[in-house]
């Protein structure tokens, strides 16, 4: 009998992953983001990470109001990575916001993106993520640190999260940077 009980629990605590997981990707679809910025660094044009002038910033946020922070703790420990911080920008809220953000690379390489590539998303923040991924594996490998690589990850971002163009970050790297093939345009329209 005591081998029933315990396949009876491991079954519970299998059903209740299963839900826990259908929640989250609801959740995600709902409040969920995936984005990609970037931050002008042109003073530490040396340092690894820099090459560029700009510093490629990635993350995954999930954002309630500070009432609903215990979901985002839950989130959190699913996880196991991320953090949770509290923002107390009302903006046109009528209270705190909380968020769960993960963003460093190891972390969404490890965790998250493996996470959503098998758990597909049901709105179009599944092509946010495939997108968002896409960057990831680019940064991953270094890429970000060339311009070439970096005008392709700003073209990808452009087309996440219904995001205004980029056009004006685009002419400035393309300005920046020495003509690197001879005669064509290294910026593809988007």
């Amino acid at each position: 009998m005591n081998d029933n009980s315990d396949n009876l629990t491991s079954a519970d605590n299998q059903q209740e992953r299963l839900i826990f997981i259908g929640w989250l990707l609801g959740f995600v679809d709902g409040e969920g983001c995936f984005s990609i910025g970037f931050v002008k660094q042109p003073d530490r044009g040396k340092r690894r990470g820099y090459t560029t002038g700009y510093q490629v910033a990635h993350r995954f946020v999930i954002t309630q109001g500070v009432k609903s922070v215990d979901c985002l703790e839950e989130v959190k420990k699913f996880f196991g990575v991320g953090k949770i911080n509290i923002n107390h920008r009302h903006d046109n809220h009528k209270e705190d916001l909380a968020q769960y953000c993960v963003n460093s690379t190891e972390d969404l390489t490890r965790t998250i993106i493996p996470f959503f590539e098998k758990h597909n998303l049901r709105t179009s923040k599944q092509y946010d993520f495939e997108q968002f991924s896409l960057c990831m594996k680019m940064v991953s490998l270094n890429e970000h640190l060339t311009h070439a690589g970096l005008i392709r990850i700003v073209e990808i971002s452009q087309t996440m999260n219904h995001r205004k163009s980029r056009d004006e970050l685009i002419r400035i790297l393309r300005d920046y940077t020495p003509n690197i093939y001879k005669g064509e345009d290294i910026v593809r329209s988007a």
